[in-house]
């Protein structure tokens, strides 16, 4: 009975597996019953429709609105009891052609609090061995007790009490009259709420506390009540904050007074209103000699911070408090660290004529690197992503080591500490670079192109994944990236498709989130750039959205129309596999017919040539490639300061992420054959086995060592999305044919891309040759034997 239910529940998944896959495929096509073309419809209805307010295009119609909040906050860090009490007054502009009888606002601080559903709504299972840690764990009403927002007050400018109901992390203040359209309404709210220690909650904000010294970093992110984004497209955005989908934010103007400690440093979004009264003198006038460094100037000194810690919470200057003062102008948020222990130093950059000035934070855990690299990796960042997209419009870019990474406007909170000797690992080195250029790119794609975080995570974070991936190149051409190099996402686009999401899934629905957000968008945008569309014209269009998009709230279909209007490249088909499906590249070479023609004959040529191709000596992908055509030169080869013991270190042994592909080639014999002056025709029939059509990317290798590329675009499959043949004439005989050589279009399985080129055996193979031949020793036979029997 057992074995006939299994059965039958097998069946069963297996036939609601189809019709999901079913539903899904004609969800997206716009002719499911066309014989072929489907994967080369034009995007259609799926897209919304044009109107005035977006256009066709992709760019902003004539009647294009957005709303505007400002804010004038007074906020108390109270580092004895590890709270916040902040007091906010907030300006709201409707600039909508809608009348609104009330305003939502977030409360993002109250993802922690005990009563919240979304503290409830992930899996858990009982891991063994059972921990102290994972028991503690399963308390999680007593373990958030006390956390989330405390709402004091909510009045208008007059004092008077106003309604409001709070929803999990929304809250909406119902108006006493209609704000109408191209009004403004102005009201005050006070709360207060206790910091999370952020390194055994998790989360983005909080203390993280230091029990050598006895001293915190507090990180003030999500830290006070954000108005909603009201728009055009979703009417007001209230999806509640579950951790994952970020945040949709109104721009607007801030001024913000943070009253600290006496021996804190405040490092926070916009600039400071009043250095020369809350720096020491000495302070003061390093910061006045940074104004025109070339390298970075350390402000607040190492040996100052020690000196902090030893007194610690408890000493005569921690009694007391100063307040500093920053102001913003059109961000769409506002951030801020504060701590005695930071270590302090700033260099300016100039983008365009303008200054920038690049600063980080760091204690002394992090001073091994970060006063090393940090500030300048910030002012590479903010260079390089100013070429790709727009000029930086802010006058700071900082980076602040907490131990995590997360981004906001003109600030950043990234990781990179050493050893306690001060020594670091060459991962620790490269993973704070990489770190510290995603979340510092993060000044573009979101806080200025400002999408919507909470609906769709990958445009915000695999644009910026995308420009970061150029950003390390230029860094280092020999930078180790992860995401951005096609080769680098096929494990992930070979995984069964009960795994995958397509990229246009909400934030809060995808098991990769990883993946599918920051790498597979990367990857796509990357083979757009080198292999669809070419540098010049994506390099145009890209800027061209970004241009469009600054400072206003963009959604997907913008993007993919100002790609195409700005390129005259049709890519719905590219955005229908990429973005809207989960199939992956598969193209096979399944079959090559070669011939001569010789007197008017057709004659086939037989393949029996003896020939060795010689090896590869390094695998290069495109883009490193290119760079090195363009006459790029990368930081680390102009600043050679940025050199240190592993850029000259060679390990003794290597391990070969790619192997020679060419130092095989079958036997051919010398006599077969007589050579022509003739030219060589070559049939070769593809098929795509994976299901995402992509271009043709075909090296031919010839007898005399030489090599060349034919290109063919994706369009050849528009009329059988399954098979096709292509022929090409050649001077030179072919004696082997490689399809993607430089891995540019994420082919998932390269054992098919070859004609007359062995390919190394996978480890299944070796695994069956292996007990192929264990089974033979233990026979007495000779497996080969065995199998012509």
């Amino acid at each position: 009975m057992y074995l006939r239910l299994h059965l039958f529940k097998t069946i069963l998944g297996i036939f609601l597996i189809f019709l999901t896959a079913l539903s899904f495929s004609q969800n997206i096509h716009n002719n499911p019953q066309s014989n072929h073309g489907n994967k080369f419809e034009q995007l259609g209805t799926i897209l919304p429709t044009p109107n005035e307010y977006r256009t066709a295009s992709g760019a902003p119609g004539n009647k294009y609105w957005q709303q505007k909040a400002d804010y004038d906050i007074d906020v108390k860090l109270d580092e004895k009891n590890l709270s916040i009490v902040g007091t906010e007054t907030v300006t709201y502009h409707n600039n909508s052609p809608d009348n609104l009888n009330y305003i939502w606002l977030q409360l993002d601080e109250n993802q922690h609090d005990p009563t919240n559903e979304v503290n409830y709504f992930d899996e858990n299972k009982v891991q063994e061995p059972v921990t102290e840690q994972a028991l503690k764990g399963l308390q999680t009403k007593q373990n958030l007790a006390g956390l989330g927002d405390k709402i004091d007050a909510v009045t208008d400018e007059s004092g008077k009490a106003l309604k409001y109901t709070v929803n999990g992390t929304m809250m909406r203040i119902d108006l006493p009259k209609t704000l109408s359209s191209k009004s403004k309404t102005k009201f005050i709210i006070k709360w207060h709420y206790k910091m999370i220690n952020r390194t055994q909650y998790g989360g983005r904000g909080g203390y993280e506390y230091f029990p050598e010294d006895g001293n915190y970093l507090f990180t003030l992110t999500q830290w006070y009540p954000r108005l909603c984004v009201y728009s055009d497209f979703h009417g007001w955005q209230n999806k509640q904050f579950t951790g994952r989908g970020e945040f949709a934010l109104a721009f607007g103007n801030f001024k913000v007074k943070m009253t600290v400690p006496s021996d804190h440093l405040v490092c926070s979004t916009g600039e400071c209103q009043n250095y020369q009264q809350v720096l020491t003198p000495a302070q003061f006038a390093r910061w006045t000699k940074a104004q025109t460094a070339t390298e970075p100037v350390e402000i607040g000194l190492l040996a100052d911070a020690i000196e902090a810690e030893k007194s610690g919470e408890k000493g005569a200057a921690a009694q007391k408090t100063k307040t500093f003062i920053f102001k913003a102008d059109s961000v769409r948020d506002f951030a801020w660290g504060s701590s005695r222990k930071y270590c302090w130093d700033a260099m300016p950059v100039k983008v365009e004529g303008k200054k920038i000035m690049c600063m980080s934070f760091y204690g002394k855990e992090a001073y091994g690197l970060y006063r090393k690299y940090s500030t300048k990796v910030v002012a590479h960042t903010i260079k390089t992503y100013s070429k790709y997209t727009i000029p930086y419009p802010y006058p700071v870019a900082q980076s602040i080591e907490a131990a995590n990474g997360m981004e906001y406007p003109m600030i950043c909170f990234n990781f990179g500490r050493t050893e306690k000797d001060g020594t670091y690992t060459e991962g620790s080195k490269n993973g704070m670079i990489l770190v510290i250029i995603h979340e510092v790119g993060h000044n573009f794609f979101p806080m200025i192109i400002n999408s919507d975080e909470r609906q769709w995570s990958w445009l915000d974070e695999g644009l910026n994944t995308f420009v970061q991936f150029l950003t390390e190149q230029e860094f280092d051409s020999n930078y180790p990236s992860q995401r951005g190099p096609a080769h680098k996402m096929t494990d992930y686009m070979r995984l069964p498709k009960s795994q995958l999401e397509p990229i246009m899934t909400n934030s809060e629905n995808i098991i990769g989130f990883g993946p599918n957000a920051y790498g597979k968008p990367a990857t796509a945008l990357n083979i757009l750039r080198e292999t669809v569309m070419g540098r010049e014209l994506f390099d145009f269009a890209f800027k061209q959205y970004c241009t469009r998009w600054a400072f206003k709230h963009p959604e997907p279909a913008d993007f993919f129309r100002t790609m195409e209007d700005a390129s005259a490249v049709d890519l719905d088909w590219f955005w229908r596999g990429w973005f809207y499906d989960i199939e992956p590249v598969d193209i096979s070479i399944d079959t090559v017919k070669a011939f001569t023609v010789v007197k008017g004959n057709r004659i086939p040529v037989l393949n029996d040539t003896l020939y060795t191709y010689p090896k590869m000596k390094e695998f290069e992908f495109i883009t490193k490639t290119r760079n090195k055509e363009a006459g790029l030169k990368s930081l680390v080869d102009v600043d050679t300061t940025l050199r240190d013991f592993y850029y000259h270190y060679s390990p003794k042994e290597l391990t070969k992420e790619v192997k020679n592909r060419f130092d095989e080639i079958e036997p051919i014999s010398d006599t077969a054959i007589a050579k022509y002056d003739d030219k060589f025709i070559y049939e070769i029939k593809f098929s795509n086995k994976g299901g995402l059509v992509s271009p043709l990317i075909i090296q031919f290798n010839y007898a005399d060592g030489s090599s060349d590329v034919e290109r063919i675009g994706a369009y050849v499959w528009r009329k059988n999305e399954y098979e096709v043949s292509k022929t090409f004439m050649k001077n030179k005989k072919v004696v082997s044919i490689l399809l993607d050589p430089m891995r540019e279009t994420c082919d998932i399985n390269e054992r098919n891309n070859t004609w007359n080129i062995k390919t190394e055996p996978n480890k299944f193979d070796l695994f069956k040759s292996k007990a192929a031949k264990t089974r033979g020793q233990s026979t007495g036979e000779n497996p080969m034997q065995k199998a012509k029997k």
